[in-house]
């Protein structure tokens, strides 16, 4: 029997060099292939975190434009109002009416000084010596501030005048309203690509900023002559004639008060240790005419300047039935941000490869609200329901850094309660600057349409990106969507 040709296979058999090449080999194949796993599992999360940002950073930047838009609104109405005002306290500082009748009350108040000068009695006495001694003090007063008055007038007054002449507090309303979309979709832009880079062959990360409600369109651009972001509207406009009279009853109200606040600044010492002269009273009277509406000034400024007129709030409380709040809140005061990125090139794509060929897309929802006034602890003492004060007069406050420690221990005269914040205005108009964005969960019955809409925002290819088809109602897209 031949068995020359065993030995050699028998030897192969038994021969194991080389055995640890060929292990390594398929070793560092695994690895290789568990590698490219790691790494695109990981630049897929990645991408899915820093989309996931920017559709937040959009929708975020959207809507604290579109607050800011309708805090300068506010800002701006309490501005024509006090313009208003001082325009008032500035004329009757040049006309000076209070002043000719100020020598003849002082008159009557010497004629009394020597009356009582002559009385029997030693008070009465002292009382005409005080008087005739207050007289020329108060005429020189009198004539001091009225010439204050006077030459601030002709500093102030005509700059005044030509605010009030030219509209140019309504004019800077107008482009708030009209440029504040277009700053929204920006900001929202820019704080996208920011959150794309880099972007590892993807292109430009795009955020887009989307419109709620029947008019979903993005924010800015053609779809703001038909329907504005802004919330608020110009009563001068032809359109909004039946709201005229309401915003002029504002202005002519903020315009009462803040010459109220000014007349307590100016006049303070007239009040308090002039009054005699009656120089407060005969000002007060000139300037708004709450005795003698004749005479007064602001009246007069309020007809002259009458197209001078605050931007109002779209849609007011009183026209929204209780049962549509909700959807009036998603129309006028949401918006949807929209994140769209190119799919990512696969790494090692012959072992690796992504099924779904369209384009990555994340959205997040931000509403625009005025907050409720904070909870803070309220210091009560017995004919002092103040929290704070002027500096120097504060009433004790919990030591720093006690957090949510209660304050000291109530005693029989003092008293301490938890409150909301005094003096912070929660009503939904535009004399309210305390409007915020915050960002909400994505609940939007809208956006399912959104998604599928392309970015049409001026600089952005929309052809670039493939959309996905959702085809399906908000409920659904609920059960699969956590954000």
């Amino acid at each position: 029997m031949n068995t020359h040709w065993i030995n050699p296979a028998t030897r192969l058999h038994r021969d194991q060099r080389g055995v640890i090449s060929i292990l390594s080999v398929f070793a560092v194949l695994m690895l290789t292939a568990l590698l490219g796993m790691v790494m695109n599992v990981g630049r897929q999360i990645d991408g899915k975190i820093r989309l996931q940002n920017a559709a937040d950073a959009a929708a975020y930047s959207g809507g604290v434009m579109v607050a800011r838009a309708l805090n300068a609104l506010a800002f701006s109405n309490h501005l024509l109002s006090e313009v208003m005002a001082l325009t008032a306290l500035m004329r009757e500082g040049r006309d000076q009416q209070s002043d000719k009748y100020v020598p003849a009350i002082l008159g009557a108040w010497e004629t009394a000084g020597r009356i009582f000068q002559k009385s029997p009695f030693p008070k009465f006495q002292r009382l005409g010596s005080a008087i005739l001694q207050q007289v020329p003090l108060e005429q020189e007063l009198a004539e001091a501030f009225s010439a204050w008055a006077k030459a601030t007038s002709e500093l102030i007054l005509p700059t005044l005048e030509l605010i009030l002449e030219q509209e140019m507090i309504p004019e800077f309303e107008r482009a708030v309203v009209r440029a504040y979309p277009d700053m929204a979709q920006q900001a929202a832009l820019e704080a996208a690509l920011a959150n794309g880079r880099p972007d590892h062959g993807r292109g430009d990360l795009c955020g887009v900023v989307w419109r709620t409600g029947s008019n979903v369109m993005p924010v800015g651009g053609y779809g703001e002559a038909f329907r504005g972001t802004i919330p608020a509207i110009d009563p001068a406009d032809p359109s909004h004639a039946d709201r005229r009279s309401e915003a002029r009853n504002q202005r002519d109200r903020l315009a009462s008060q803040y010459v109220a606040r000014w007349n307590n600044e100016v006049l303070w010492f007239f009040d308090r240790r002039a009054r005699m002269c009656q120089y407060a009273v005969l000002w007060r009277n000139f300037v708004d005419g709450q005795r003698f509406p004749p005479c007064g000034q602001l009246k007069r400024v309020l007809a002259e300047y009458d197209k001078n007129l605050p931007h109002l709030i779209r849609t007011p409380r009183r026209d929204i039935p209780d049962g549509a709040i909700n959807q009036h809140l998603d129309e006028e005061f949401t918006l949807v941000g929209v994140a769209y990125w190119n799919p990512l090139p696969e790494f090692a794509p012959r072992i690796f490869f992504n099924p779904m060929p369209a384009s990555s897309v994340a959205f997040a929802q931000v509403r625009v609200f005025v907050p409720h006034r904070r909870l803070v602890w309220r210091h009560h003492v017995p004919a002092d329901e103040r929290f704070g004060g002027m500096p120097g007069n504060f009433p004790p406050l919990p030591p720093p850094g006690s957090g949510d420690t209660p304050p000291p221990q109530s005693t029989a005269s003092e008293s301490w309660d938890v409150g909301r914040e005094p003096g912070v205005s929660e009503r939904w108009d535009l004399l309210n600057q305390h409007w915020v964005a915050q960002l909400v969960p994505a609940t939007n019955e809208w956006i399912p349409l959104i998604i599928q809409q392309p970015p049409q925002v001026p600089g952005v290819n929309a052809q670039q990106y493939q959309l996905p088809n959702v085809a399906l109602p908000m409920d659904q897209v609920l059960r699969v969507n956590t954000h």
